[in-house]
């Protein structure tokens, strides 16, 4: 399937520019990369530029000299680079002209609005004064003249949410997060700069290891990924499992609200018992997913609907493993904010970090607690935005991202999400038969170093009837810790012991089981 390329930063802040924007938001941590792009555009079309903080005021730039250009070779923005620096430039400094009385950003407004000629204005962090009723006038006043006077002003803040009357005149731009062939691209210039530094040594260290590194700095910003490429390279020239720990504690920090947890799982769906058509499903979208196969559409996911503890966390969690590609784990917990419009913005960065990830298994467990269909009251409609958001990106996305969802109850699903197109199929992951149960005996047996040919496993299958494969695990686990107690092998009598003391989730509950089983005989292919 082909997509449509995303619109490099520097060409869609271009057009903004061109269809003559007022006002031009830009929600971003990297302040010095955003800065450093509209240098460049001020460059090009030989404009005026001004920054403005709270702490130097209004400073007109000499973008020609001044500006606090890459040091060390570190970061450039699209190949460019300032013609100068305050380093190689010592008059850089004298060519700012400071603007008196205009440390508040109403004074500095009230300056661009009477004197201000046509040019960029640069606005950092100014959300802290977007209440305030003189500047929202200001900065309508200024929208208003721009026809007259192109006076573009740039807001640029790690979180900007402007009033809607201010918001009317506003274009938003969200700096992109690098993608995977950036990644690599930014790694490699990171080595080339290394290599010609004091140190003049080459990076060593095993490639398969350099990729995961490389797959593990997606959803983070450029410069993010720069700083832990330096941390990984800069220590010893090798790059290690011990750096890909480090990397991913750092990145564990610096998203430590993020709702996204990327990891890397081995296996593949021999490991899960059961679920022939869920495998031979996979198994045939297998290439077209990885790009093996042209022409083929790439399939877009799977709800897997079931029992709890029959196995559809780890049929989600495999798919990545047998795919070979990251495992993006959606924390709805951490989704949710107190702050009206934060849990979707958190949705939204999520995302983002996933299609970052690309090609990669979104995998949303139980995900009817997150879109669970609620009353506007209960929640203040937080419940709906959120599904809606959802709904939206899953329509909308192009990248390779393979929804894996998992649901309990499906009663608690609204139908939006369950009508065909969603999902390319929804699954239902029963209670496992007699052959399953064999299967998943012989699995659990072999990972606790266990000869599966000295137990019976038929009359293990035919004991634990109604049992789901984590009852099956949990009765293994606890025979074994029998087995060591009495200082004995483990055998079918303790397996047997373990299984008669085991009431099953399908006798304890026995009619919600029921009910789902018969609502998914006529709406669900069986796992």
């Amino acid at each position: 399937m082909t997509t449509t390329p995303a619109i490099p930063d520097i060409d869609a802040l271009r057009s903004a520019l061109q269809a003559r924007f007022p006002l031009i938001c830009m929600e971003t941590h990297e302040e010095p990369r955003a800065a450093a792009l509209l240098e460049k555009l001020a460059q090009e079309g030989d404009l005026p530029l001004y920054t403005w903080s709270i702490a130097d005021g209004l400073i007109q730039q000499n973008f020609r000299y001044g500006g606090a250009g890459p040091r060390d070779g570190f970061q450039t923005v699209e190949g460019w680079k300032p013609q100068h620096t305050a380093q190689t430039d010592p008059s850089a400094n004298a060519r700012r002209r400071e603007i008196e009385d205009t440390i508040e950003l109403q004074e500095a407004l009230h300056f661009i609005d009477k004197e201000g000629p046509p040019g960029l204005y640069l606005l950092f962090d100014p959300h802290h004064f977007l209440e305030q009723g003189a500047v929202q006038r200001l900065l309508r006043e200024v929208a208003f003249a721009h026809h007259d006077r192109a006076r573009t002003l740039v807001m640029i803040g790690p979180r900007l949410e402007l009033p809607a009357e201010i918001a009317r005149h506003a274009l938003f731009h969200e700096l992109a997060l690098p993608d995977i062939a950036r990644i690599r691209k930014i790694f490699q210039e990171e080595l080339e700069l290394f290599a010609t530094s004091r140190e003049g040594r080459k990076v060593g260290g095993e490639q398969a290891i350099a990729n995961r590194l490389v797959q593990q700095l997606a959803g983070l910003c450029e410069e993010d990924v720069r700083r832990l490429l330096r941390l990984s390279i800069r220590d010893d020239a090798l790059i290690t499992e011990r750096d890909l720990q480090r990397v991913m504690d750092a990145k564990r920090n610096m998203q430590a609200q993020s709702a996204l947890e990327v990891e890397y799982v081995n296996g593949d769906m021999a490991s899960v018992g059961g679920m022939p058509n869920l495998k031979h499903w996979l198994q045939l979208r297998a290439a077209s997913f990885c790009g093996d196969a042209d022409g083929l559409p790439t399939p877009r996911g799977v709800l897997l609907l079931g029992v709890q503890g029959g196995g559809k966390s780890l049929a989600a969690r495999t798919i990545a493993a047998s795919w070979k590609v990251p495992l993006a784990r959606l924390d709805v917990g951490s989704l949710y904010d107190k702050y009206h419009g934060e849990t979707e913005r958190n949705l939204r960065a999520a995302l983002a970090a996933a299609e970052a990830l690309s090609p990669c298994v979104l995998w949303i467990d139980e995900i009817e607690k997150a879109m669970a269909q609620g009353s506007a009251e209960s929640d203040g409609g937080v419940g709906r935005r959120v599904l809606g958001t959802l709904l939206t990106w899953m329509a909308e996305r192009a990248s390779r991202v393979f929804i894996a969802a998992t649901a309990n109850d499906v009663r608690a699903l609204p139908a939006e999400l369950l009508r065909k197109g969603r999902f390319d199929e929804i699954f239902f992951v029963d209670l496992p038969d007699e052959a399953t149960r064999h299967d998943i005996f012989r699995i659990h047996l072999t990972r606790r170093q266990q000869d599966p040919q000295a137990f019976d496993l038929a009359r293990l299958a035919t004991a634990s009837q109604g049992f789901t494969g984590a009852e099956i695990e949990q009765a293994v686990i606890a025979a074994t810790f029998e087995a060591h107690a009495q200082k004995r092998p483990l055998d079918d009598t303790l397996l047997l012991t373990e299984i008669g003391r085991t009431r099953p989730l399908s006798v304890l509950m026995a009619e919600q089981v029921q009910a789902l089983r018969q609502w998914a005989t006529e709406r669900a292919v069986m796992a």
